[in-house]
C-alpha cells in the first residue's frame, strides 16, 4: 500500500484537524441521525451502527469489507460479492441509506451480510474496524472517507477502489487541496476504473496502481421481476402504450406531466407511469396531478391502474424491473435538473429506449455510447421532451429499433467483472495463506 511522503505533511495536518473535528462533533451528531430518522433517511433501530457498535458477532475466517455509497452502488457490486462469497470469503457490506440497506436485505448472497456505514469520525470508525477486522477493505466508485482510510491504514488493512469514478468535479474539488488528496488517495493501494479519465484523474491524485476495466453496472444482471405481480400489471394495462418516468426529481415530474399531455393527443390511451428517486414523494407527487386535472394512483395502495388512470405512480422500492418492461419508452430523471442523470443500463438491458435531459455528467460515456447506437436520446427542454414521448407513441416500430439498439449497446460493454476479478487477484490471494505461499 502506498503512503504519502514528507512532502504532504500539510495534507497530515489536515486530516488531523479533520480527526480532532470529528472526535468534538461526534456526540452531537446522534441528533441529527434522529432528525434524519423522523424524515425516513435513518433507520433508528439500527441507529448504533453508525456509530460502529453492532450486536452481530464477527464471522470467523477471512473477511471482506465492501462499502456501496447508495443503491446504484449497491446494485453494480452485488455480483462481486457474490464472486467473492463463492470463493469462500465472508463479505460485509455498508451503505449509507435505508433503501440500499432493503436492497441489501433481498439480494445479499449467502455468505454475505449487511450493516450501515460508520459516522467518519476516531470514535465510530475505530469501533467499527476493532470489531469486525476487515482483512480487506473495497470501496465502490469514489466512496472516500478520510477517517476510515486512515483507520484502514493504520491497521495494515489493504484498500482497493473497484468501479472507481470521479467526476471531473469531484476531481476538481479534491485537487483544490492536492496534499490533503494524496493524504487519503494514496492510501488505496489499486483502483480499478470505470474509463480511461476516470483512471488519469485518480492517479492525479495520488493512486499508483490504476487499472481500467469498465464498468461493473454493465454485468449487473437484468432487474428483476415477480412473474406473477408482472402478469396482474400486464392483464391491466392492456394495450395501453406506457412512458416511465423513473428516478424523477422536484421539477421534472411537471414536465413529464406534460409530455403526458402531448402524447394523449396521438395516443389517448396512453399511460405514464412516474416512479421518483425518492419514493417518499409519491403522495405530493400524485397530488399534484390531480391538480392539473389527470387521475392518478398511488402504487404503495396496492393496486394496479384501472383504464382511466392517466398517471400511475410508483411509490414504492425494488420495483423498477416491473415498469421497464411495461415501457414503450422511458424516460430518466436527475436528468432535466443538474443532478448528474440516473443509470440508463437497466432500461437498456429491457429493451428500452431512453430519454434523457442534458444533465448526465455522472454517465456520460454510457450515455454517449447509447446515443451514438440510437437507443439514447437528449431532450433539451420540456417541448422536446413532449415532443420525442409523442413520436414514440405515435411509432411503435421506431420504438422497438431504439430498443434492440440500447439493448445491443449494452451487451458489448459486459466483461468487466471478470477484468475485475483479474485486476483483484493479488489482493484476494493475500487472503488465502495456501494460494499466497505458492505466489
Amino acid at each position: 500500500m502506498s503512503s504519502p511522503g514528507a512532502a504532504d505533511e500539510p495534507g497530515r495536518v489536515a486530516i488531523a484537524l479533520y480527526s480532532a473535528l470529528g472526535r468534538v462533533l461526534e456526540p452531537a451528531l446522534g441528533l441529527l441521525l434522529e432528525h434524519r430518522a423522523r424524515r425516513g433517511k435513518e433507520d433508528r433501530h439500527r441507529r448504533g451502527e453508525r456509530f460502529g457498535r453492532s450486536g452481530r458477532p464477527r464471522p470467523p475466517g477471512r473477511l471482506v469489507w465492501v462499502h456501496a455509497a447508495s443503491v446504484g452502488e449497491t446494485n453494480s457490486v452485488l455480483p462481486l460479492v457474490g464472486r467473492l462469497t463463492s470463493s469462500g470469503h465472508a463479505v460485509l457490506l455498508t451503505t449509507g441509506t435505508v433503501t440500499s440497506a432493503e436492497i441489501a436485505a433481498r439480494r445479499l448472497p449467502q455468505g454475505a451480510f449487511h450493516q450501515y456505514v460508520p459516522l467518519d469520525t476516531p470514535g465510530s470508525v475505530g469501533r467499527f474496524l476493532d470489531h469486525w477486522r476487515p482483512d480487506l477493505a473495497l470501496f465502490v466508485e469514489s466512496e472516500i472517507w478520510p477517517q476510515a482510510v486512515a483507520g484502514l491504514a493504520r491497521r495494515d488493512v489493504p484498500l482497493a477502489i473497484v468501479n472507481g469514478r470521479l467526476s471531473p468535479r469531484s476531481f476538481r474539488s479534491w485537487n483544490r487541496f492536492p496534499s490533503v488528496a494524496r493524504a487519503v488517495f494514496g492510501r488505496a493501494g489499486m483502483c480499478t476504473a470505470q474509463s480511461e479519465a476516470d483512471a488519469e484523474r485518480f492517479r492525479q491524485l495520488g493512486i499508483e496502481n490504476v487499472v481500467t476495466v469498465g464498468n461493473l453496472k454493465f454485468d449487473v444482471p437484468m432487474l428483476p421481476a415477480d412473474p406473477a405481480v408482472l402478469a396482474e400489471l400486464k392483464a391491466a394495462v392492456g394495450a395501453r402504450p406506457v412512458l416511465v418516468a423513473a428516478s424523477t426529481h422536484a421539477g421534472e415530474e411537471e414536465l413529464v406531466v406534460d409530455a403526458h399531455r402531448m402524447a394523449a393527443a396521438v395516443a389517448p390511451d396512453c399511460l405514464t407511469i412516474i416512479a421518483p428517486r425518492h419514493p417518499e414523494r409519491g403522495p405530493a407527487i400524485a397530488g399534484d396531478v390531480e391538480k392539473a386535472g389527470l387521475s392518478s394512483r398511488l402504487r404503495s395502495g396496492g393496486r394496479a391502474p384501472e383504464p382511466g388512470t392517466a398517471v400511475y405512480v410508483a411509490d414504492t422500492i425494488g420495483e423498477m424491473g416491473l415498469w421497464f418492461r411495461l415501457a414503450r419508452v422511458a424516460f430518466l430523471g436527475g436528468s432535466m435538473v443538474p443532478h448528474g442523470g440516473q443509470n440508463p443500463i437497466e432500461p437498456a438491458q429491457l429493451g428500452v429506449p431512453i430519454l434523457h435531459g442534458p444533465h448526465v455528467g455522472n454517465f456520460a460515456e454510457i450515455y454517449g455510447a447509447l446515443g451514438r447506437a440510437g437507443g439514447a436520446f437528449e431532450v433539451a427542454d420540456a417541448g422536446a421532451l413532449a415532443g420525442a414521448v409523442r413520436a414514440f407513441m405515435a411509432e411503435p416500430e421506431r420504438a422497438r429499433a431504439a430498443g434492440a439498439a440500447a439493448e445491443a449497446c449494452v451487451a458489448r460493454f459486459a466483461g468487466s467483472l471478470e477484468r475485475t476479478i483479474r485486476a483483484l487477484e493479488p489482493l484476494l490471494a493475500r487472503l488465502d495463506p495456501v494460494r499466497a505461499a505458492g505466489a
